[in-house]
């Protein structure tokens, strides 16, 4: 048994189960269920001059015009929306994840995709489940990318980098600007992260970002977020507060074990949806090959 799936077996009773699957493997349990307890309510704040314009603006201006479509330019041989031919297993355990978020008890529609450390593979997760998602038909995912600091996601994709999130963060430019339309998936669109001009913490803390997450729900049904690691930058604490549900990506040749727990410790627990287990390969709870005649390409093993 890996350390790091003794660490979370640990955590028992404390926060939730895990509720999604290995990349390359299955194993998952249900989530707990979280006791909600009445709050009482609080007084709602008196917004300043500069936020009630700029709402009232967003109001009146909703995001009707076209967007612009693109195809993506990836490396044959990269770990990235393996659902053609020849990926069946990957692809598979992406649809497994896929189904635990669409059947979650709390139904996330804006879901964040983080990490204790870099290195674990929280983005290709992130594009990964945001084009599984995308391969249900009528369901409009948007992938943006909002790790401001360390962006990837236009360079795996092969997309233009600017202009994104931090443009229109910075007030240059609308959201009709920076959403982009896959070519190979019809319903999955891109928002790159753009360049920050600022501290991108600043620009997570302004109305700007709220407005945009309200926008986005509005458009989409899913909207998947690749955020900073945990605890490493205050971005990742306020990309969080505007969403329904994190997925924690852990690496087991790599996450930190300590780092592992003090991530999962510090997400709320009615907003964690799972742990994803990244680069799995033969462990313990692996189904052997003769589950594998049952998928679709029986063949790929």
């Amino acid at each position: 048994m890996s350390k790091i799936f003794e660490a979370l077996k640990k955590t028992e009773g404390e926060m939730a189960e895990l509720a999604l699957p290995a990349v390359t493997g299955d194993a998952y349990d249900a989530p707990q269920q979280v006791e909600s307890k009445p709050v009482p309510p609080e007084p709602s704040p008196v917004p300043n001059d500069e936020e009630e314009a700029f709402a009232e603006q967003e109001t009146q201006a909703p995001v009707t015009g076209p967007v612009r479509t693109l195809p993506l330019h990836i490396a044959g041989d990269a770990p990235i929306l393996p659902f053609q031919a020849g990926h069946s297993r990957e692809g598979e355990q992406y649809r497994i994840a896929r189904t635990k978020i669409i059947h979650h008890p709390a139904q996330p529609r804006l879901v964040v995709v983080s990490s204790a450390g870099s290195g674990d593979g929280k983005t290709v997760s992130a594009i990964n489940l945001a084009g599984a998602l995308a391969l249900k038909s009528g369901s409009q995912v948007l992938l943006v990318d909002a790790d401001l600091r360390r962006s990837s996601i236009a360079g795996l994709l092969g997309i233009p980098e600017q202009p994104g999130l931090a443009d229109y963060l910075q007030g240059q430019c609308s959201v009709d600007d920076i959403v982009i339309r896959v070519e190979q998936f019809p319903n999955l669109c891109v928002v790159p992260a753009g360049k920050a001009h600022a501290n991108p913490t600043e620009l997570l803390d302004s109305v700007r970002w709220t407005a945009v997450c309200r926008e986005f729900r509005r458009l989409c049904k899913f909207v998947i977020f690749d955020a900073p690691p945990m605890d490493l930058v205050a971005d990742y604490d306020l990309i969080v507060e505007q969403c329904d549900g994190v997925v924690m990506v852990v690496r087991q040749d790599r996450t930190n074990r300590q780092q592992c727990l003090q991530g999962l410790a510090s997400i709320p627990k009615d907003k964690l949806i799972g742990v994803l287990m990244n680069c799995v390969t033969d462990w313990f709870l692996w189904k052997s090959k003769g589950y594998y005649p049952y998928s679709a390409a029986a063949t790929d093993r």
